[in-house]
């Protein structure tokens, strides 16, 4: 993974030749903490997360979001598509993130020491961003006491504790004057948004709202004043790594690590659930996002049909990497809405999120949303009808590097249902997630992943024991 963050920052530093920038053959942890300039490790940092996020974790999310299943005729993720993994499994997530954030909190306190406050609010909302995802996998995880270099067996906070950190952090980023910022300013070492520090603001709020609003059923009071301070300053475009070209390293990594790093390209197989979703609906994202052939049932891996029946996963080299996607944005601020100010405002928020995603792949939502089309936003419905809608294209939208998103979606709110027939019934209702054929927790669906092995036997303020997948992270509970 390291070869490629590096090999992908070569690439992207397109004003300064990478020979000037940084040794590859240098291990960027191995830069000095103190006077390291930010525009150095700023590229590092956010391909850091970006390969953090868009690897294993990409995997995992999209088959327990059941977009994609293992394949019938080889057994790479057949542990994840049964939910036997374990903490000696998949530790990559864990250990890329807090790699990237060990860079991200070195600027930051570089950038505290030296009153840069552009490079302190860019550091502050990348911290937070990789931090939420690791809360949302692992519920405790070190936050306060993390990447001290002077520290190696940092303690854990609570997930609740990490969500109420986080906040704090952003607003005091948010709290310092931009226009006062004195050193460098961030130009093309921002891989998101080119130095633009307006957006960086705007992705801070809407850190601000994805924080609150996904413990709105566990603290819903904590969610509507917080939410109710925000304003409407939110993201209107994608926050996005973009850089990606189709070549060994530097590619999109869930492609990379998918489809180039293996020797079989063709694991992940249409999942029944998303399929039979579009499907019904004559959704022309279907043809996008797979290619010829019939699903697979999830986790039916054991399955007796061709392979060469089975659709395979489309992906591609030079997929962005979205932190938050800008129909994202525009879904959460719509479930807000529907929350916390009576509705007002929602549809329009919702068209608009459902229209950005058509377009993303050249394609017009526009009978898709209007009266009477299938996904129609339900004006005169209820609460639940209105969320189901919004939960639902936002997991849709989320395809295919960001099912970690939907999974956690689908915990919080239970969007879409659980089907209570197997997939091979008549009543199976399309889109509905099933219990994998082969699962291996007696019909409890994955919730979290197991602190990694490696964190419990180093860190001696780790928690005692692993937990199971199936148990619920705090918000969820």
């Amino acid at each position: 993974m390291k070869k490629l963050i590096l090999s992908i920052v070569c690439l992207t530093l397109v004003l300064t030749s990478c020979e000037d920038q940084m040794d590859i053959n240098r291990d960027p942890d191995s830069l000095p903490a103190e006077g390291v300039e930010p525009a150095t490790q700023l590229p590092i940092a956010i391909a850091g997360i970006a390969g953090g996020q868009g690897a294993e974790l990409a995997i995992i999310g999209g088959m327990w979001s059941q977009f994609w299943t293992q394949s019938n005729s080889a057994n790479q993720y057949r542990t994840i598509d049964a939910y036997s993994i374990t903490s000696s499994n998949y530790q990559g997530g864990w250990n890329n993130l807090y790699d990237a954030l060990g860079d991200v909190r070195n600027i930051k306190r570089n950038a505290l020491a030296s009153e840069n406050w552009n490079y302190y609010l860019i550091a502050t909302v990348l911290e937070t961003y990789a931090s939420q995802i690791l809360a949302d996998w692992y519920d405790q995880i070190p936050y306060a006491e993390a990447n001290d270099m002077a520290n190696f067996e940092p303690n854990f906070n609570t997930g609740e504790e990490v969500y109420d950190l986080m906040i704090a952090d952003l607003n005091d980023a948010l709290s310092k004057n931009l226009g006062a910022s004195k050193g460098n300013i961030p130009l093309n070492d921002d891989f998101i948004f080119g130095g633009d520090m307006a957006k960086w603001v705007q992705f801070a709020n809407t850190m601000k709202l994805k924080i609150f609003l996904r413990q709105a059923d566990a603290r819903p009071s904590v969610a509507q004043s917080g939410i109710g301070a925000l304003g409407n300053n939110f993201l209107a475009e994608d926050a996005a790594m973009t850089q990606f070209i189709n070549e060994a390293n530097r590619s999109n990594p869930l492609y990379e690590s998918d489809r180039r790093q293996l020797n079989v390209a063709t694991n992940l197989r249409a999942s029944t659930t998303m399929y039979s979703y579009l499907s019904a609906n004559n959704d022309p994202r279907l043809d996008l996002y797979y290619g010829p052939g019939n699903p697979l049932n999830q986790g039916d891996y054991q399955s007796l049909a061709a392979p060469n029946s089975v659709s395979v996963v489309n992906l591609s080299a030079t997929t962005p990497v979205y932190f938050i996607s800008a129909e994202q944005s525009l879904f959460m601020q719509a479930e807000a809405r529907e929350r916390f100010s009576g509705g007002a405002g929602a549809k329009a928020l919702y068209d608009q999120a459902v229209t950005t995603s058509f377009a993303k792949w050249g394609l017009d939502a526009t009978p898709f949303i209007a009266v009477g089309g299938v996904y129609e936003y339900p004006s005169s419905g209820t609460f639940d009808e209105k969320l189901t809608a919004i939960i639902t294209q936002k997991w849709i939208s989320s395809f295919p590097g960001n099912g970690f998103e939907s999974f956690f979606e689908q915990n919080r709110t239970e969007i879409p249902a659980v089907s209570a027939v197997p997939q091979t019934s008549e009543g199976y209702v399309p889109g509905q997630f099933a219990y994998s054929v082969n699962g291996s927790t007696g019909g409890a669906f994955p919730k979290r992943l197991e602190w990694p092995s490696d964190e419990l036997s180093r860190n001696a303020n780790a928690p005692d024991a692993p937990v199971k997948v199936t148990v619920p992270v705090w918000w969820d509970n």
